[in-house]
């Protein structure tokens, strides 16, 4: 979390928990929730990850701050591109004509998120994390801002973190798309300083919303034949 290194460890094991006892959930219920009951497990892994972020620029470790950002943002760059679109894949009904636009875009993900994360792999000197108002900011390069403005990428990224919801079937999933909104909007507005760093952290608390839709089983009610 943005804050402190306790508070990044107590808000990872909490959604590590919480995600756990979702996915336990989903596992009986019906396993088409499975990939968003595994949201808030790895939201809370990546906030561990800004947990050993802190340790590391607390006391001067600079492998530390490096491996452990570069764990954190494996979750921010590449997974989210495509794991949001691909959990509300696996959630459509068979016969929603959305089903493949579901599926072309946690396709395209994949391919911004490589973009985005690799080339940090291969060049460790662009990460650059630095504390901005008590608050952890990640401030590197991205290989995309030899393409386009860095606005233009947080556009295009956000697109595939939100859309999927918006348009999935189900109406608990496409208030977890309003719930993203909400957040895009507080960052943008007040957190801007530390922005990606702002956003994880909220939308790992907004996953929450996910484990209310799984544990009462809210897609039941327009999908009866295949939540029942």
């Amino acid at each position: 979390m943005c804050f402190s290194e306790p508070v990044s460890f107590v808000a990872g094991g909490v959604l590590v928990a919480g995600g756990a006892f979702a996915s336990f959930k989903a596992w009986e219920i019906n396993k088409r929730y499975l990939p968003i009951a595994l949201m808030p497990v790895m939201s809370g892994v990546q906030q561990l990850m800004e947990g050993y972020v802190w340790m590391g620029m607390n006391s001067g470790n600079s492998s530390m701050v490096w491996w452990a950002a570069m764990g954190f943002i494996f979750f921010s760059w590449l997974i989210w591109p495509i794991w949001i679109p691909f959990g509300v894949y696996v959630l459509e009904p068979p016969e929603s004509p959305r089903k493949k636009v579901f599926l072309y875009l946690a396709l395209a993900g994949s391919a911004l998120g490589l973009a985005l994360y690799i080339p940090h792999v291969l060049n460790p000197d662009w990460i650059n994390v630095v504390i901005n108002k008590d608050s952890l900011a990640y401030e590197g390069t991205m290989l995309l801002d030899y393409l386009i403005p860095r606005w233009l990428t947080y556009t295009i990224y956000i697109f595939f973190i939100i859309a999927p919801p918006l348009m999935s079937h189900y109406l608990h999933m496409r208030f977890f798309g309003l719930t993203l909104i909400v957040i895009v909007s507080v960052v943008y507005i007040f957190l801007v300083y530390a922005y990606i760093s702002f956003f994880c952290l909220l939308a790992g608390i907004g996953t929450i919303h996910l484990i209310y839709i799984i544990l009462r089983n809210k897609c039941c009610r327009e999908c009866p034949a295949l939540f029942s």
